[in-house]
């Protein structure tokens, strides 16, 4: 009985820590304007998240496809040498990804409209 008094006391302290740190969030002056603060949060944040984008995630997806473009045309070639067919649909794509990840920051931009 007393593991359960515990557990209820516990649970009620942490249900009035999060009562009393609660502070309402409103979307912008007027109320109900969603639309708005998204809109000026995206326009605050584009820039930004085009250099991050630019100098982080297309660099690393860049890195991860040469190597398993490098990885996969390895084992193509050995898998040649052991059994005399050559299979290169998967280093084709591979090749194709790693093109479209290369010039994908020339034009997503424009797509995104920033």
């Amino acid at each position: 009985m007393t593991l359960k008094k515990k557990c209820v006391r516990v649970l009620l302290l942490a249900l009035i820590v999060a009562v009393l740190c609660v502070v309402p969030a409103f979307a912008s002056s007027s109320a109900g304007n969603v639309a708005d603060a998204v809109e000026q949060t995206w326009t605050d944040a584009a820039g930004q998240i085009k250099d991050v984008v630019n100098t982080v995630v297309f660099p690393a997806l860049t890195m991860i496809l040469g190597v398993a473009f490098f990885v996969k045309v390895a084992m193509t070639y050995f898998e040649y040498r052991r059994h005399g067919q050559f299979e290169w649909t998967g280093a084709a794509i591979l090749f194709v990804c790693l093109i479209f990840v290369l010039l994908a920051p020339n034009y997503i931009w424009n797509i995104v409209g920033v």
